[in-house]
């Protein structure tokens, strides 16, 4: 699977329909198996008559809201900011994700932005940028690593419009929604493909998140917005495989704000969620050719100090065998919380061994940020 976290832009500088030019894109890329999609996605953009029939052959789930109409599409730029950050230079993710990184947040209340948190892991600096230019100084205020958000606070109020959360649990497949990033002279329109289980390679697992099409190319931290205004989910990632059942079908992943509410009170109190942190183990997994392959552990990390090295195949989580990754994180996930050891059978060199790790917090190796 194809998958990028590297803060993508949308331009939106051509001209013409910006929902039909990118599924027309996107067709060329993907060939004819997307004919139906890219149709859909056209719709979105065409005249009302067209647009209402296209959309007729493939309706929502009954009850589901629907996007806002096109007049709106430029009523929420006053909630978008961008954000700028400057990570510390001895920070654990800078190898990966660069030292400056720019993306998208979204106004909570007067201080509060809300993104995706590899915008702002480890930053010793955030400012965040208004739709009318303001510019003010942040720090970060809160990253969970579980769910993949981040917070930022502000020093002073920012002039812009809280965007309420609304209920991403209500989200569903062939339902229309709305995106907007930074920068942006109004929100895009696209179609919710699916919403079934995602698993990265950082030890990361969501099972609800939210896939869109047509893909757009300012997806970091970007809104996504429902049919009564409210905001659902964060832009996190684009992918090659949004479709539930369609292979190769390009699309977006948004982490949907539900998973928020629960924590949104620590993350503010105290930068993180309360109570028990999931086991983290340090190690990059691939799934290739039905095996769990250790693609690289991080240095000094829980995996390495076991002895793990790129290239073992991990068989089996105490007495269970592994059918794929997300079993893995389950499996793990299961045995307790950071600090558990967490016995695997893994292929070394032709031999199946057991190895014990012995996990932790994640925040433990990350840099703490000074602040502002």
């Amino acid at each position: 699977m194809l998958i990028t976290h590297h803060f993508g832009r949308r331009n939106t500088a051509r001209a013409g329909p910006a929902p039909a030019r990118r599924a027309q894109g996107w067709a060329r890329l993907a060939g004819p198996g997307l004919v139906s999609l890219v149709a859909l996605s056209a719709a979105l953009a065409a005249t009302p008559p067209a647009r209402a029939e296209l959309l007729a052959q493939t309706p929502p789930r009954a009850g589901a809201p629907q996007a806002a109409g096109s007049g709106d599409l430029a009523r929420f730029n006053a909630s978008i900011v961008r954000i700028e950050s400057e990570i510390v230079p001895d920070g654990r993710t800078v190898e990966a994700l660069g030292a400056r990184r720019i993306g998208t947040g979204v106004i909570l209340d007067a201080r509060t932005v809300l993104t995706i948190g590899y915008l702002v892991v480890e930053a010793e600096q955030v400012t965040v940028v208004t739709a009318d230019g303001h510019r003010a100084p942040g720090s970060l205020a809160g990253y969970d690593h579980a769910t993949g958000f981040g917070l930022v606070r502000t020093v002073v109020p920012l002039p812009g419009a809280a965007l309420e959360l609304g209920d991403s649990d209500r989200v569903a497949e062939r339902q229309k929604v709305l995106t907007l990033g930074h920068g942006e002279p109004r929100a895009t329109e696209i179609l919710v493909l699916s919403r079934k289980p995602f698993s990265g390679n950082w030890e990361y697992l969501l099972e609800r998140p939210i896939f869109t099409f047509p893909p757009v190319n300012n997806w970091s931290g970007a809104a996504l917005i429902d049919g009564e205004g409210r905001l659902v989910g964060i832009g996190s990632l684009v992918v090659n495989d949004a479709a539930g059942g369609h292979p190769g079908v390009p699309g977006n992943l948004f982490v949907p704000v539900n998973l928020l509410k629960p924590i949104l009170s620590d993350l503010l109190a105290q930068g993180r969620r309360g109570g028990p942190t999931q086991p983290w183990l340090g190690l990059a997994t691939e799934q290739v050719r039905g095996n769990l392959i250790v693609a690289r552990v991080t240095r000094d990390g829980p995996a390495e100090a076991a002895g793990l090295e790129a290239g073992d195949v991990i068989v089996g989580v105490a007495d269970g065998r592994v059918s794929d990754q997300a079993d893995f994180y389950r499996r793990v996930w299961k045995l307790g919380p950071a600090g558990v050891t967490v016995p695997l059978r893994v292929l070394k060199g032709g031999d199946v061994r057991e190895v014990q790790v012995r996990s932790i917090d994640r925040a433990e190796l990350l840099r703490k940020p000074k602040g502002i």
